[in-house]
């Protein structure tokens, strides 16, 4: 049976939030109606429990920038939210909406409703809207909670993009290699068989993967499997998730475009928390929460516990030898100054820059890797198994 919340005035005027199990909405009315109390609001939970998923970045975007706009248009809060929630094209954000309306409408704070939807709105957003609140410059923190959003994701598209441009081409290299081997190398090895010419090395070596390959397949993907099951586990542990992280910021080339993206994302979202009222060490806490690197989050924490022991954020940055030494200069410019925020900014705008950058760069240099591979691989394969038909001509002549 379905949950609802409702809010109902009793007859002494005394408003009350409770839930009920009912069959539907109208039973939960006449239960009110019965014990003579006057239904405000009811909802059912389970539409709201189910929006665990389902909304996209953009859509938070276009909520946050329409929300934004009508509260500076002087529409109240409750109003405001329903509007959103009607016009939203989206299912599971328009009954979360519809939630975080019934829960202003009981005397929540917009930052608390909204804080009851985790998947849908961030630890960030929540600490924003609250400090947006709290200084009555909400619909300002709003509009710039957008831009925020659609840097961020900008970034992170461009840092995705880098990544599965590779993956594509070589996944589509080991399907070309895998079809090679199972069924173009064994009708050579038939013919070969049938004429009892004497193989060269090259040769043996391919008909030799050709035969494990028909022969071990399920050895293969178990291992593969295996392997991939057992990687995820240990990222999921402290030490593997450091070590892991470690590595990919090592990398040639990759590491770079991981080491920039980092810090961008970095300067620019604590740089736009302080901005907006919140306090530097809540700033700090939640910005490792999404650095997305666990050597970036630790060096953040770090920089966390030095600030609260009354030192400064630049100087644990730099021992972690993590970020470049132009982005602890400036922000130990910025402490010195009192614009941190400002500075952050400027950092931030420099990087998404030089990640643009150093995606070119990542793509330009793999592009040549992978033909002369596919060429390597797939040729050599062909030439292989030419070879015998070239002694084949040499014996007749």
């Amino acid at each position: 049976m379905p949950t609802f919340t409702y809010t109902a005035r009793a007859a002494n005027g005394d408003l009350k939030t409770a839930t009920m199990e009912a069959a539907t909405r109208d039973d939960v009315v006449a239960q009110l109606r019965r014990q003579r109390m006057n239904v405000v609001k009811v909802d059912e939970n389970k539409a709201v429990k189910k929006a665990s998923g389902g909304i996209k970045m953009r859509d938070i975007v276009i909520f946050t920038r329409q929300f934004s706009t009508m509260i500076n248009a002087g529409l109240p809060l409750v109003q405001a939210l329903d509007i959103l929630a009607k016009q939203s094209e989206n299912k599971v954000l328009q009954e979360v909406t519809r939630a975080v309306v019934f829960d202003v409408e009981s005397g929540h704070t917009v930052a608390d409703a909204l804080g009851k939807h985790p998947k849908a709105f961030n630890d960030l957003y929540v600490n924003m809207v609250a400090a947006g609140e709290a200084g009555g410059i909400l619909d300002t923190i709003l509009m710039r909670l957008a831009t925020f959003m659609e840097k961020n994701d900008a970034l992170v598209r461009k840092v995705k993009g880098a990544m599965i441009y590779p993956g594509v081409i070589m996944s589509v290299a080991a399907i070309a290699i895998t079809v090679l081997l199972l069924f173009v190398i064994p009708v050579f090895e038939t013919m070969f068989g049938s004429v009892g010419v004497a193989l060269p090395l090259p040769t043996r070596i391919v008909i030799g993967m050709s035969r494990f390959l028909k022969g071990y397949w399920w050895a293969i993907g178990a291992g593969i499997a295996g392997g991939s099951y057992m990687l995820k586990n240990y990222y999921k542990t402290s030490a593997g998730q450091l070590n892991i992280d470690k590595l990919m910021l090592k990398m040639p080339v990759l590491g770079d475009v991981l080491r920039k993206s980092a810090v961008s994302r970095f300067t620019r979202t604590l740089g736009t928390l302080i901005s907006s009222g919140v306090s530097i060490l809540d700033g700090l806490e939640i910005t490792a929460k999404t650095a997305g690197n666990r050597v970036i989050q630790d060096a953040i924490m770090a920089s966390r516990a030095s600030i609260a022991g009354g030192d400064t954020i630049s100087a644990p940055l730099q021992k972690s030898a993590v970020f470049p030494p132009m982005v602890i200069s400036m922000i130990a410019v910025g402490e010195q100054t009192g614009g941190l925020d400002e500075m952050l900014s400027k950092i931030a705008d420099f990087y998404d820059e030089e990640v643009d950058a150093a995606v070119g760069n990542l793509l330009s240099m793999l592009e040549p890797i992978m033909i002369v591979f596919l060429g390597v691989v797939v040729g050599g394969m062909v030439v292989a198994m030419y070879l015998p038909i070239f002694d084949m001509i040499n014996a007749v002549q």
